[in-house]
């Protein structure tokens, strides 16, 4: 398996496996889409998996707002996917940890999302309330809610998350 960089090439690729991996809804493929045409996109944090010279995950990290102490944008992972032919293989543990990687050489503070609880813990996140910092909607579960500290993280940034208009247009979140 190759972790990489995405393409342009590799868009309709992506759109594939996004939905085979969210059980057929189109939503998180139109937000990868709509980030992708964003302010808080950054290209160089989107990746793919290759398996045989063919994509079967994808992991985007993008830039979104943050009010409070701290810098005035964060990083965020969403989404994550794998197709469902690859999973329980490493594949999203791969893209994760490859992500992590890039923004923690570059001296990003942290990382939030909103995923399941039982996954994302393996990494390093932990529920985001404990340190002070709040979801974009205060109907996101507290344990769903999650961030990573990286190394230049300091522990006076704490705040509220904002999500950027692709994730409401998405229809990923409810405004």
């Amino acid at each position: 398996m190759l972790v990489r960089t995405e393409t342009a090439a590799d868009h309709t690729a992506v759109a594939t496996v996004v939905t085979a991996a969210f059980e057929g809804r189109v939503d998180e493929a139109r937000l990868v889409d709509l980030i992708r045409r964003s302010d808080g996109f950054d290209p160089d944090l989107t990746l793919v998996a290759e398996d045989g010279g063919k994509v079967v995950g994808h992991v985007m990290f993008s830039r979104v707002g943050f009010e409070g102490s701290g810098p005035a944008q964060v990083y965020c992972l969403a989404p994550l996917s794998v197709h469902p032919d690859h999973q329980r293989r490493g594949v999203g543990s791969a893209l994760t940890r490859e992500g992590l990687r890039r923004l923690d050489d570059r001296g990003e503070p942290m990382v939030i999302l909103e995923g399941i609880p039982a996954y994302y813990p393996r990494f390093g996140f932990e529920p985001a309330s404990a340190h002070g910092i709040e979801p974009p909607d205060p109907g996101v579960p507290d344990e769903a809610f999650m961030v990573r500290f990286l190394g230049s993280h300091r522990p006076v940034m704490t705040g509220r998350v904002v999500w950027p208009p692709a994730f409401y247009e998405s229809g990923c979140v409810s405004p």
